[in-house]
């Protein structure tokens, strides 16, 4: 008798914008020393290009660019093979090779220079998951040319994703910063949404931080939210996640309860607290009174999910 085949578990929030997994990333070809070789003159190896965070997109989808004669440069990563189709049975490597700066000879047929929160509400699932995974090796490369344990140069290896330092050879791997984010309910389902003391205008969010050492993801939950607003919270759920490149972090989603709504702004991260009902909240985000957090974000999505539905905004093109 044949196992069954596996369920897929799909969180309450979803497949998050972000979250997208549309690239096999050949962590087993990695490890070949002359991987950049073997592709180098595949006829669908192509190169994906990246400059201070922005790639070329085109339209609805990344540029894929053939690989130049000079090769992938110094620092190629592989972003792995996507999904065979018609057109490429065996699919398509694609490699990422981070530029200095932005180089306009590559702007050909309409191609524009774009940061992925620009980017993503445009581009499909394969683009999105491409685009996020190459701002958050870029961002690692840019950030830890160096040993941490000895202050030596490091050079990338298996395919851009292990840097070993040239003193030691001790081996060094991209971070991950977890992160949980939370919408936070009262006896009356009121919902809690704070402003950060760094944003500009009337600007309102979920409250979200990062989770210590030692420490897990309820009670990071807790923990920043008694720090941020003074509120005592109980019964975390887990809602969902997705990757935040930003540089590096990994968004929890969280929803909490309290059952005491006296909320008080640490005045140093966050400036102000307000509770919103339904009503109160769609009314002011219709008429511009606050601004909420963008349609790619996981903060959208929780505050969304409470509020059971898409929320009006003045402009639509304001939700990128």
């Amino acid at each position: 008798m044949s196992s069954p085949a596996p369920v897929a578990v799909i969180p309450p929030l979803g497949i998050l914008p972000l979250a997208r997994t549309a690239v096999d990333r050949g962590s087993d070809r990695r490890i070949a020393a002359d991987l950049f070789e073997q592709i180098r003159t595949g006829p669908a190896t192509r190169v994906m290009y990246m400059a201070g965070g922005r790639a070329l997109i085109s339209d609805t989808e990344v540029v894929l660019s053939p690989v130049a004669e000079s090769g992938f440069g110094a620092v190629p990563v592989y972003l792995g093979r996507t999904l065979a189709d018609a057109q490429e049975p065996a699919g398509t490597d694609v490699v990422l090779v981070t530029l200095a700066q932005e180089d306009p000879l590559l702007e050909n047929d309409g191609a524009r220079w774009a940061s992925l929160r620009d980017a993503a509400v445009l581009l499909g699932e394969l683009d999105t998951a491409l685009f996020v995974e190459a701002a958050a090796i870029s961002n690692w490369h840019a950030t830890h040319t160096h040993c941490p344990r000895c202050g030596a140069p490091t050079v990338p290896e298996q395919g851009g994703w292990v840097r070993r330092c040239t003193e030691d050879g001790s081996q060094h791997f991209p971070r991950t910063d977890p992160a949980i984010i939370v919408a936070i309910t009262d006896p009356a389902d009121r919902l809690l949404l704070g402003s950060a003391a760094a944003w500009k205008g009337n600007r309102y969010s979920t409250l979200a931080g990062f989770v210590e050492p030692g420490e897990s993801l309820e009670g990071a939950v807790i923990r920043e939210v008694a720090e941020e607003s003074g509120l005592r919270v109980h019964s975390p759920q887990y809602m969902g996640s997705q990757p935040w490149p930003f540089p590096c972090s990994l968004m929890l989603g969280f929803t909490a309860r309290t059952e005491d709504p006296a909320a008080t702004p640490d005045g140093v991260e966050i400036s102000d607290v307000r509770w919103f009902t339904r009503q109160e909240l769609g009314e002011a985000v219709a008429s511009g009174e606050i601004t909420i957090a963008g349609g790619i974000s996981i903060a959208r999505n929780l505050i969304e999910q409470w509020y059971g539905g898409p929320i009006a905004e003045p402009d639509a093109g304001a939700r990128a």
